[in-house]
């Protein structure tokens, strides 16, 4: 490890979100370029430097910094030249000449001290002196919070938000409760907070620690899809995280619920604890719903006389249930058509539209996800948009600063009649809420999807709850269609529904059964099938065809199929850059997913001269990509997103990416691919279910493939046991109707 003392002379590069940089430091035996994070310091400072020398393949030696530490300059030419790089706004190189010329050895004593001085020097008024001086002392309270962060682990990025965030107060704010950062600080997890708690010296029975470790608890399992825990769950959850007393728990739940940061639900059988915001949410969702549920009083005659012609006009023959259908949508408010695959889903939605544009009505078409949208385009011929982007999402956050921002919200609503939503079983509770807050009074809502496929990645089982709550027409579609029977992957998709066995082989055209038992043949037969086989079967590339696996860990888990399918697909290349994240090698060329939503994103959208013609944030959970550069000087990464929409991401925002050859079926819920490969050979009974099988196949275009064990796939077809999530929509939804 070295250690470099020198002057930053000026930055090659910064990034103001994250704070690295690149400089040239000189010292006294040669100028250096060094690579790091540089939030809060400045060009012009003196700084001791702590790293290594590394060698970069295109830009040669360089001190990568692993510790950066400001020096206070201590002679003349030191203090002009801090100040003639552009450290104090409004001080240039002539400025500070005359400032040091006057002052000598003393001049940053008289600036933090005797600032009114300054005055004496021509060109600077008695403001600009006191301007000065603030900017000094700023400064100053900047590199002194720093280094106090800096005992404590805290990296130079992180850093600079907290000081943003509290100011000269973070001193305070640490020593009393640092669990305040995991609330109010973004990038600040219950976890971080407490290393940071555990150094300063905060008791592990802290009631602060309790609060925050509580709705930590509550939050994770939000991502497994809960929207509240069982008392008793909470209290056994928290008690392992926290290694305290259950009685410890359970005294500070009523105090969290006086907080109001919890809501206490008590039912005939159970306690349940929600967060409060999503409590809230239900319940809004519940009375929204009640609000937007009217029926009305047209003919029901009337309207089938209308379908009627609606089917001459588009040469279409409706079934008994597709008719029921349309007269539902016709007459309510809110209507539910649920249906698998070849059940004349897409024909009924497309009977609608046909029905509402006839009666002069303006309608509005969504669903969850790029892909899902783009689907619904194609099959309609009407445009179709993401929720997101119906509701007009905005890069900021709310107030809260945990959820997004849409323009269109109860005060700026939707300018429609009908808003038609397709995919609805992948709609969670929080992009519900924000749906439902948008749309008027007197609008149609018909919400379409499929109930056996698998509930959303996000908290709750919307579609779910909404049908079994009874209180809104439902039409399930069943039957299917003479032209989907022809299709071994609709066949079979409602065999597995129904939980029946299906013919496992390689008669079908459409649907092949590979029995392999032996994970490392299966690989191999999973490179052939995709470099080989499948593309020209279906006429696609091979990063076109997906594998889809119900695991992440494991000998067949997304984590390891994706290094080995990387290999074969996109092999290293000198002619490829690439760069190594954790156990990670990201490289030109590979196929991406962003992980997580990020609503501040910002993406655009390139011509042919490679000149931007729209631009806009967000990039969601699930949507997929091709990486086109990697720039290792600059430490960034560039994906191109469907609809040529092209994404900047620095190396240290690479954790909310992950390779995609593979990809959990969870993950790929909404989506469609000419191909799918299924790996199937044993796994924890949780994971291998009916639901996730059926999803799976459900996501082909023209062929499945399973590679695998019969026993597996007919243990699936049996495991009709999802796994629970609690829910409390449906309750809410009774409560509602109930006058409750």
């Amino acid at each position: 490890m070295e250690k470099i003392q020198g002057y930053i002379d000026h930055f090659i590069y910064f990034n103001e979100s994250n704070g690295y940089g690149v400089i040239e430091l000189y010292t006294e035996v040669e100028d250096i370029i060094c690579v790091g994070s540089f939030g809060g310091i400045g060009q012009g400072e003196n700084v001791e430097i702590t790293g290594q020398y590394v060698e970069h393949a295109v830009y040669g030696r360089q001190l990568k910094a692993e510790s950066i530490k400001v020096l206070t300059p201590e002679d003349a030419y030191a203090m002009e030249r801090y100040l003639a790089g552009g450290a104090i706004k409004g001080v240039g190189p002539a400025l500070a000449k005359r400032i040091v010329a006057k002052f000598g050895n003393d001049t940053f004593r008289i600036m933090e001290e005797e600032p009114e001085r300054l005055a004496e020097i021509k060109g600077i008024s008695e403001r600009k002196a006191m301007e000065i001086a603030e900017q000094m002392e700023e400064r100053k309270e900047l590199r002194e919070a720093m280094l106090f962060l800096q005992k404590y682990g805290i990296t130079n990025n992180l850093a600079m938000k907290i000081y943003d965030t509290y100011g000269m107060q973070l001193y305070h704010v640490l020593q009393e409760n640092p669990y305040r950062m995991a609330e109010e600080i973004d990038g600040v997890g219950f976890k971080r907070a407490d290393e940071i708690a555990q150094k300063i010296g905060i008791r592990t029975d802290s009631r602060f620690r309790i609060h925050c470790g509580i709705c930590y608890v509550l939050g994770q399992s939000a991502a497994e899809g809960h929207t509240y825990l069982p008392k008793e769950e909470l209290v056994q959850r928290a008690c392992l995280l926290l290694d305290v007393e259950r009685e410890q728990i359970e005294d500070e739940l009523p105090n969290l619920a006086m907080d109001k940061k919890l809501v206490i639900k008590q039912s005939e059988d159970m306690v349940a604890c929600y967060l409060a915001r999503t409590y809230y949410e239900e319940l809004a969702c519940a009375k929204m719903l009640n609000d937007l549920c009217e029926r009305t009083d047209d003919d029901r005659n009337a309207i089938i006389k209308r379908i009627t012609a609606i089917e001459k006009e588009l040469s279409i023959e409706l079934d008994d249930l597709q008719k029921e259908a349309v007269l539902q949508a016709a007459q309510n408010g809110i209507s539910i058509l649920s249906g698998g695959p070849g059940t004349g889903k897409t024909t009924t939605i497309n009977a609608i539209i046909r029905y509402f544009e006839r009666e002069g009505m303006d309608i509005v078409l969504a669903a969850p996800t790029g892909r899902a949208a783009k689907r619904m385009t194609e099959a309609t011929g009407f445009e179709a948009k993401t929720i997101h982007r119906l509701l007009e999402l905005n890069g900021s956050f709310a107030e809260d600063g945990k959820r997004a921002r849409f323009e269109r919200n109860e005060d700026m609503p939707l300018e429609t009649d009908v808003i038609i939503i397709d995919e609805m079983s992948m709609v969670d509770i929080h992009l519900f809420y924000a749906l439902l807050k948008a749309i008027p009074l007197g609008c149609r809502l018909v919400l379409v999807g499929d109930v056996n496929q698998l509930p959303s990645v996000g908290p709750g089982q919307v579609l779910r709850d909404l049908i079994e709550s009874e209180g809104y027409p439902v039409v399930m579609l069943r039957k299917i269609f003479r032209q989907a029977t022809t299709s071994d992957i609709v066949v079979n998709a409602h065999r597995i529904n129904e939980g029946r066995q299906i013919e496992l082989g390689n008669k079908s055209e459409d649907f092949f059964f590979l029995s392999r038992n032996n994970v490392d043949v299966i690989y191999k037969h999973m490179i052939l099938l995709i470099l080989e086989k499948l593309p020209k079967y279906v006429e696609a590339k091979p990063h076109q065809i997906q594998v889809l696996t119900p695991m992440r860990k494991g000998s067949l888990g997304v984590e390891v199929l994706n290094g080995i399918l990387q290999k074969y697909i996109n092999p290293p290349d000198k002619n490829k850059a690439e760069y190594e994240c954790g156990d990670v090698i990201f490289r030109e060329g590979d196929k991406v997913m962003q992980v997580k939503n990020n609503y501040q994103l910002e993406w655009e959208i390139v011509n042919y001269f490679n000149l931007p013609i729209d631009k806009g944030t967000g990039v969601f959970n699930g949507d997929m990509g091709i990486i086109l550069s990697i720039n290792t000087f600059a430490q960034t990464l560039t994906v191109e997103y469907e609809d040529n929409k092209r994404v900047e991401y620095h190396f240290s925002q690479l954790d909310e990416l992950e390779l995609a050859y593979a990809v959990t079926i969870h993950k790929a819920q909404g989506s469609e691919y000419p191909a799918v490969v299924m790996p199937l050979l044993g796994g924890p009974r949780q994971l291998l279910n009916r639901n996730l099988l059926y999803t799976g196949i459900t996501r082909a275009k023209r062929c499945v493939t399973i590679l695998g064990s019969e026993d597996t796939v007919n243990a699936m077809i049996q495991n009709k046991d999802a796994r629970k999530r609690y829910t409390g929509l449906l309750a809410r939804i009774r409560e509602a109707k109930a006058g409750v």
